[in-house]
This record gives C-alpha cells, sequence and structure tokens, in this order.
C-alpha cells in the first residue's frame, strides 16, 4: 500500500467514529417524564468521623463504598443518586417523596396546588403568563416571579409560558425552624434546609402542571427553572433533585450553588461552608466548617446530577462574596462529565463583570439566548458551548486526580 492511499482509509474511520458519537449522544435523553429514574437504594453513608479526607473535588464516576467507578452513561442513573443521597444527607436533609394526595386547578391564569399529607393541606399558588396561541408551549419556573432575575422579554418574545414559583409558600427565606408551611406536613423532618423543603416545593408545582395539562397547555418535556442568588441555589437544587427540568439557568449561585466548598476554603472573604446560612442547609451540615475534606462530595457534584439535561451556569465575579473563581473551578470539574457523555453542549458557564448582582448585562444575553433557544425551542444549530471567564492563571487541573 502507497503511504498516499492511506488518507483514503482514515478519512472513512474519523466519519465513522464522528457517525457514532453522534449517534450515541442522540440516544442520551434531554429530559424525563419522572423525578427520578431510578429508585432509591441503600448507599453508603458513614458517620463524620469516619470519613476519610479528600483534599481534591471527589470523584463524580467513583461509587460511593470505595469498590470502583463507572463512567458508562448507562451506570450514571444509579451514580447519580448516590450523589444526591450524599447531599440529602450530609448537607440539606432529605426531600420528601410525592404524597399521595394532590390536586390542582388553572383557572384566571392562576396555577393552584394542593398538597395534603397527614390531614394538613399546603397550597403553592402560581401565576402563569401564556403566550398567546393554543400551545402546548415550553415553560420556564422562575423562583419569585416568572423569569426569576432573567428579563422577561427573553421568554415572551420567544413564545415561552412563565410560571412563578413563590417559594416562600413552602418556607421562608430565613426560616424559623420547624414553624414554616412545609412542617406542618412533615413535622418529622423539622431538621430539614431550604433546599431540601424548596426542591420539594418545584417538584410538586411540576407535578400541578402534569394534573392540569389539559386546561393549561404546557410542553412538559421542555420546562426550564431560573433563579438568581439564593434563588440560584435553589434552581440547581430543584433541578439535581428532578429529572423533568430540561434546562436550568443558575444566575449568580455562589457558595452552596456553583461554588466548590473546597475550593473556596482557599479564598478570601467569600462565602465558605462557615460562614453560609444556618437556616438554608441541615445544621448538621457545620460539623464540616472546618473539616471541609471531608466532605464525601462537592457542588461539582451537585451540578452534575444535572447531567444529561442542560445546564448553565452564570456568574458575576465583582461581587468577592460569590467566590466566582471557585464557581469557575467547579464548572471545570462538572464539565468533564457532560464531555465524558459525549454532550458537551448541553454544559456552559459565564463569568462575566461589570454590572449589578442579579441583572444580566447585555454581553451575557448570547449565551443565555442559545441555550434557551436549543433546549426550549429545539433549534439545534444554538451554539451552546460557552465557556466564558476571568480566570485564565487559575490552575482547575490541581484540584481534579481522576
Amino acid at each position: 500500500m502507497k503511504r498516499n492511499d492511506l488518507r483514503y482509509i482514515a478519512v472513512p474511520i474519523l466519519v465513522f467514529f464522528a457517525t457514532t458519537f453522534y449517534m450515541k449522544a442522540q440516544e442520551i435523553p434531554l429530559v424525563y417524564s419522572v423525578e427520578n429514574s431510578v429508585a432509591p437504594f441503600e448507599v453508603s453513608l458513614p458517620l463524620f468521623e469516619e470519613l476519610p479526607v479528600i483534599e481534591t473535588l471527589p470523584d463524580p464516576f467513583a461509587w460511593s463504598d470505595g469498590s470502583g467507578r463507572s463512567t458508562r452513561f448507562e451506570d450514571w442513573g444509579r451514580r447519580r443518586m448516590e450523589i444526591g443521597a450524599e447531599i440529602q444527607h450530609y448537607e440539606i436533609g432529605k426531600k420528601p417523596e410525592r404524597p399521595d394526595s394532590i390536586t390542582a386547578h388553572y383557572q384566571n391564569d392562576t396555577l393552584r396546588v394542593q398538597i395534603t399529607v397527614n390531614g394538613k393541606t399546603l397550597t403553592l399558588t402560581s401565576a402563569v403568563i401564556l403566550p398567546e396561541g393554543e400551545g402546548p408551549f415550553p415553560a420556564v419556573i422562575g423562583i419569585g416571579r416568572g423569569s426569576g432575575s432573567l428579563p422577561p422579554e427573553l421568554f415572551s418574545s420567544r413564545g415561552i409560558a412563565q410560571v412563578t414559583f413563590n417559594f416562600m409558600e413552602v418556607m421562608a427565606w430565613q426560616q424559623k425552624r420547624g414553624e414554616e408551611p412545609i412542617n406542618r406536613l412533615y413535622p418529622d423532618l423539622i431538621h430539614m434546609g431550604a433546599y431540601s423543603a424548596w426542591s420539594w416545593g418545584v417538584s410538586r408545582l411540576i407535578d400541578g402542571l402534569e394534573i392540569v395539562q389539559s386546561q393549561l397547555p404546557i410542553d412538559l418535556r421542555r420546562l426550564a427553572i431560573t433563579g438568581c442568588s439564593f434563588a440560584g441555589k435553589m434552581a440547581l437544587y430543584a433541578a439535581a433533585f428532578d429529572e423533568r427540568i430540561a434546562l436550568t439557568i443558575a444566575q449568580e449561585s455562589g457558595g452552596g450553588g456553583a461554588a466548590a466548598w473546597r475550593v473556596s476554603e482557599t479564598l478570601g472573604e467569600v462565602e465558605t461552608l462557615g460562614r453560609t446560612s444556618h437556616v438554608w442547609f441541615m445544621e448538621e451540615l457545620f460539623l464540616f466548617s472546618n473539616d471541609v475534606n471531608k466532605l464525601p462530595f462537592d457542588h461539582h457534584e451537585l451540578m452534575a446530577m444535572v447531567a444529561p439535561r442542560a445546564l448553565l451556569c452564570l456568574g458575576n465575579p465583582d461581587y468577592e462574596w460569590l467566590a466566582d473563581e471557585s464557581g469557575y473551578v467547579s464548572c471545570k470539574a462538572a464539565q468533564r462529565v457532560w464531555e465524558t457523555f459525549g454532550i458537551p453542549d448541553r454544559f456552559g458557564f459565564s463569568i462575566v463583570a461589570d454590572h449589578g448582582h442579579c441583572l444580566l448585562p447585555e454581553q451575557q444575553y448570547p449565551e443565555v439566548e442559545a441555550f434557551i433557544d436549543k433546549f426550549l425551542l429545539g433549534d439545534h444549530n444554538a451554539n451552546t458551548r460557552v465557556e466564558i471567564h476571568p480566570y485564565p492563571e487559575v490552575d482547575h487541573a490541581k484540584w481534579v486526580d481522576w
């Protein structure tokens, strides 16, 4: 065979692998039709005193019992459930399962969802903004208002419905532990953190959308969630623990959100584990205040729980408290999960300065619009390979030894 003939062999081989890679990505779901696609199972959850020290970011592919690791997508459902079990056990408390008694009604642009447990009823009330037309429409669940802290026109101009999640109806921003609406339903979970409670509330809101779908024309395969700051954390937790959310836009979520506890500990006046709000988390989390390296997980894995669905993280380095350098390192670590599964376009991050907290600047519009267009409207040509940051000198690789 002549040397030049090798190119005629190489080209078909490259085409074969590119086609196989594309087909594999196409087989990985963009979203699921159930809250949890894997049934709960027993997970290794050692006592604090028994936990080993892990100096770098824990391996998201390693089984909790130390029996090895798997990068097969077929195993990811079980692995993400392990991470979720660890986060609930050590950080936020148990997220209650879907109760049997849920009713919902849609009238006068308002969705009301009634959840009854132990004879007590909690009602979620959501204003709904529908586009013109018959639908069904993609929808965004906005924390606090229909579009969260993002400009409403990003959604209204695209024919996307907006559904408000009124988190105060579940638990206050600064909860009085044991005295919140959700505590009436689950008095045995008095220790729960707000992010467990709020994630439960978002899931029950989605249940309500399912119940009234014959009256409220929402495309349940194209749901997004978004929020900023403490609500950015809320959006991230809600999506991590509910696989019916197709797109998450976590805006300026800071410590307890995208930022990794371990990395934040090495920075300045940022939101470290020991400095964050106690009422947002379980009180037991603060056993780790001076021992963050004993946590069996970190927040690159919280983000990774969203995989294989779409996630865009937005940052703002003007605010030191947000620990966006830590968020950058954490995002780079989480990015490897989507890359490993051949779906790198489903994860992106944009850390941009020169704007107010929770005010989306014009220079961040393109990445937000791209994620909305691809994952809510099905525009496969939208460029969602987003990696914007001001940290070219930061050695993120030193935090990853897997």
